[in-house]
């Protein structure tokens, strides 16, 4: 049995060694990629993504062909926008308002004025007010 044993220690010395070389391995600085740089690729590829699916859609290109833009132009300008300029427009896209929120808040101001004017008596719009 120690026969046995004398063979099979060096070799699974060995082989340890041989599985942990490359983690012995460094990595020059300049091959590094830092995690937030890594995630920052990831979150520009998915706003690129992002905003051409925006681009996509039929009712933006309809939109964008009545101001009078070729679709071909500006899948150009959006290939050609830099890192930056893909994370500030969609920035830019996710504070704008959706065009169903100003049409409900014209019919809840418009409402609140008609509401103000008939408890004040101006007006007559509303049998709940009296």
């Amino acid at each position: 049995m120690k026969k046995l044993f004398r063979i099979l220690n060096p070799l699974l010395i060995l082989s340890l060694l041989m599985g942990t070389m490359p983690v012995m391995v460094q990595a020059q600085p300049s091959q590094l990629v830092s995690t937030e740089s890594a995630l920052n690729a990831v979150q520009i590829s998915a706003e690129r993504e992002r905003i051409g699916n925006l681009l996509a859609r039929a009712d933006v290109q309809e939109q964008l062909v009545n101001y009078g833009v070729e679709m071909s132009e500006v899948e150009a300008r959006v290939a050609a926008l830099s890192d930056q300029e893909v994370l500030q427009m969609a920035d830019q896209l996710d504070n704008m308002p959706a065009g169903a929120n100003a049409v409900i808040g014209a019919l809840l101001t418009v409402f609140i004025i008609l509401l103000v004017t008939d408890l004040l008596g101006l007006t007559n719009v509303f049998p709940f007010t009296r």
